[in-house]
């Protein structure tokens, strides 16, 4: 049996959950499974309407406030931990369940940065995670105890962005 390895895609610059989202359609393409999983993010993209119709992807996501949570007030930031915890709690049992080929956590960092997803509760996940599921985390910012279970570290930097310059998302292309 195949051992499943961790990968860590961090940084500020674009391309983490592209990334991901290309070794999922990569999985998929050879008949493998993935279980494809969202932190924070809730309104639709472009990546999501394609990956839904893969029948070898599953996705599991955040529902609710599309706020940003340095603009939640305190009640909502709670609400929003509460969500976080319960889709953490939800993949995971999920995926003893499946035991994919491919897991795919993304934006995992960030929530676990701010606090809303517990370091521990992750590094003890990737101890007894199912032994041939391959597990990418992605988020801007890293999380140093997690990196020691990663076998592929690979931080992203943003040299230029259009967004310093007042640029938008653009359809099609940052979502």
């Amino acid at each position: 049996m195949k051992t499943g390895l961790i990968h860590i895609y961090y940084g500020t610059g674009k391309g983490k959950t592209t990334a991901a989202i290309g070794l999922a359609i990569r999985c998929a393409g050879h008949d493998g499974s993935v279980l494809f999983t969202q932190f924070l993010k809730t309104t639709p993209t472009g990546e999501l309407a394609i990956l839904s119709q893969i029948h070898q992807i599953t996705i599991m996501r955040s529902t609710g406030s599309s706020k940003f949570t340095s603009q939640l007030t305190p009640q909502e930031r709670k609400q929003k931990q509460l969500q976080q915890q319960a889709l953490w709690q939800r993949i995971q049992e999920k995926c003893h369940q499946l035991k994919p080929n491919l897991l795919i956590l993304d934006e995992i960092l960030i929530a676990c940065h701010i606090q809303m997803i517990d370091e521990e509760s992750i590094i003890t996940f990737l101890k007894n995670k199912p032994t041939q599921t391959e597990v990418v985390l992605t988020g801007r910012t890293p999380c140093p105890h997690i990196h020691p279970y990663a076998d592929y570290i690979s931080e992203i930097k943003k040299q230029k962005h259009p967004f310093d310059r007042g640029i938008p998302a653009r359809w099609g292309i940052e979502k």
